[in-house]
């Protein structure tokens, strides 16, 4: 049998290392012609394609395969064949059931193909095979791949084993968010089943959990439309203490059951935490077409119907007649929670999407077209992608309409910020700079009319910042600007503004005497100058008066030893209990002095 002698992948490489991976081709070779021999690795396994196979996959280590194969001596002697037995054989690959060198022949293989192997020594039967095999033999194998089923160990401990019996095309994989719909058979080793679906299978959410915990791990591992068989010990199952009937569920389960379970992942609808909170989260019911999104910007054309929780209708546009809703994304048309999940989908995608008050219309009652929507209430809004045109990316435009793009975005950023609605403003001043970025190949006029937009739209961000306390940001902005200009006075009197604000007095006075050193009468940098001088006061007069009573405290408790030292020495020694008086006087003093000069003089 070629079972006999067989040993692990493991105890495959001997004194001579192998240089390649087991069973890897060489790199950058042309596939195999058919009646072509080659050296699979530098063991000396050899191999001859005699039939194409299809497709392109091969098997792994650990997948069970199902093969024919003849065995010979190099002298044409054979010792070994399915064939003769009409009966192919199913093994494990890389788990010692067969010679080590068919291991490493056969994960070079397609499903179909047919080649023939030369095993060196070490990889067949050193000390002699079946049948009469002589020691030291190379023997060859004439293999026939007529199948396999992946094998996956889920939890890599031999807990949960899948074996993958129908294996889709497409190759999306649900994630913990996802409702899912599944067909599963559940049964005991000695075949009692003790739970099944109905015929459509069952539907639920991976997050929530069904049958047992375990489950939706194994289901993240599953293609949709695939079909596999999972063998699950006791303790990823029900354990030492088994589980009594749930009625609609499952039978009841003895304890430390190993539960054979036949699975099908008959689809699934993906599940988008679009703000990362779980605020706007959207359901996708029917994929889109393509993978192009309609992304900020974007002109849109959906239809729609607005839900309450309890399901009352407040709103509906492109249905019953209606005509479909066109909107810009990011323009603040519609509420947060509707723009920011429709800038995700696709062109015909459909999709439910849950939205948070906080995205919604907040803590106040808002009349709409067919209800009032109470205040703080979830929106459910069922949406279709009609269409949409994508606002153009800067490097699908030319350099003169890079420019004019960019002054486009700077004016609508100024409206924006003179309305007070400053986040949306510093969004338009981030577009437009990234219209004439640096990396832009722009001519010598050109080049002065981006830097310009560039420095304008990042001092422009950097006002905005400062509105909405994004002191950081501010800092960032203004240090691009002067990067390029060093004493640009805006950004200097911008970024002290921060540097105040984010309580680093040295940064914001040396940028503050950088702007007076350019433009000395400046108003606006006068004032912060003033300002800084005040705050640099008041916290010097703190930490005085803090520091002062810190040193108070302690002299208090040796105030009963001072005067008996001044009455011991009063007669003999009266200057001396002057000088030492004086001196611990001066010491109190002096600290808060030290104190008062720890801040910057402005």
């Amino acid at each position: 049998m070629v079972s006999e002698k067989a040993t692990n992948v493991s105890d495959i490489v001997d004194e001579d290392e192998l240089d390649e991976e087991p069973g890897e081709e060489i790199e950058s070779a042309p596939p195999l012609k058919v009646g072509e021999e080659r050296k699979l690795c530098s063991s000396g396994l050899k191999k001859k394609l005699l039939k194409r196979g299809h497709g392109w996959e091969t098997p792994e280590f650990g997948d069970e395969v199902t093969v024919h194969y003849v065995g010979t001596l190099l002298d044409g002697r054979k010792f070994d064949s399915t064939r003769d037995r009409d009966a192919p054989v199913t093994f494990k690959l890389g788990h010692g059931q067969v010679v080590s060198g068919l291991d490493l022949g056969i994960i070079t293989m397609k499903k179909g193909e047919i080649a023939l192997f030369t095993l060196p020594v070490q990889l067949g039967y050193k000390d002699g095979g079946p049948d009469g095999v002589p020691p030291n033999s190379i023997i060859q194998f004439e293999v026939e791949l007529i199948s396999w089923i992946t094998v996956v160990d889920i939890f890599k401990d031999g807990g949960i084993i899948k074996k993958i019996m129908e294996k889709p095309e497409r190759t999306e994989q649900p994630s913990e968010l996802d409702q899912v719909l599944v067909k599963y058979k559940v049964a005991l080793v000695d075949g009692t089943i003790v739970a099944e679906t109905q015929e459509g299978g069952v539907e639920f959410y991976l997050k929530f959990g069904h049958l047992f915990p375990a489950l939706p791990k194994v289901i993240m591992t599953m293609r949709r439309g695939e079909k596999a068989k999972l063998i699950v010990q006791p303790q990823y199952a029900y354990g030492d203490k088994g589980i009594d009937a749930n009625d609609g569920i499952h039978d009841s389960i003895p304890p430390n059951s190993v539960l054979h379970i036949d699975i099908q992942l008959v689809s699934f609808k993906p599940v988008i935490d679009v703000t990362g909170d779980s605020k706007i989260v959207k359901q996708i019911l029917k994929d889109g077409e393509g993978t192009l999104t309609a992304n900020e910007g974007a002109t849109v054309t959906i239809l729609y119907t607005g839900r309450l929780d309890d399901g009352t209708v407040f709103e509906k546009k492109g249905i019953d007649g209606e005509q479909p809703l066109e909107f810009i994304t990011d323009e603040e048309q519609v509420v947060a929670g509707l723009d920011r999940a429709v800038a995700t989908m696709k062109k015909g995608e459909k999709a439910v999407i849950t939205i948070h008050p906080d995205f919604g219309f907040g803590s106040v009652e808002v009349r709409r077209d067919l209800a009032v929507v109470p205040p703080s209430s979830n929106l459910v809004y069922e949406v279709q992608m009609l269409d949409f045109i994508k606002e153009n990316a800067p490097w699908e435009l030319s350099n003169h309409e890079k420019i004019e793009a960019a002054g486009r975005k700077k004016e609508e950023g100024n409206l924006l910020f003179k309305n007070g609605k400053f986040q949306r403003a510093g969004k338009k001043y981030d577009k437009a700079a990234d219209y004439v970025s640096e990396d832009g190949s722009f001519g010598d006029d050109e080049q002065k009319q981006a830097k310009a937009l560039r420095i304008s739209c990042w001092l422009n961000g950097a006002a905005c910042c400062l509105k909405v306390n994004d002191f950081h940001g501010a800092i960032n902005l203004c240090s691009k600007v002067l990067d390029i200009e060093f004493y640009n006075v805006k950004a200097l009197y911008r970024r002290a503004q921060a540097y105040i604000e984010t309580g680093d007095f040295v940064l914001a006075n040396s940028d503050i005497k950088k702007a007076l050193e350019t433009d000395p009468q400046n108003r606006e940098v006068k004032l912060i100058h003033k300002k800084l001088k005040q705050l640099q006061a008041e916290i010097d007069k703190k930490d005085a008066k803090l520091y002062a009573s810190m040193f108070s405290n302690k002299t208090k408790d040796s105030t009963v030893a001072r005067k008996k030292l001044k009455v011991e020495k009063v007669e003999d020694e009266s200057k001396d209990t002057e000088v030492v008086t004086m001196e611990m006087e001066r010491v109190v003093d002096g600290s808060a002095s030290a104190t008062a000069n720890t801040g910057v003089r402005c």
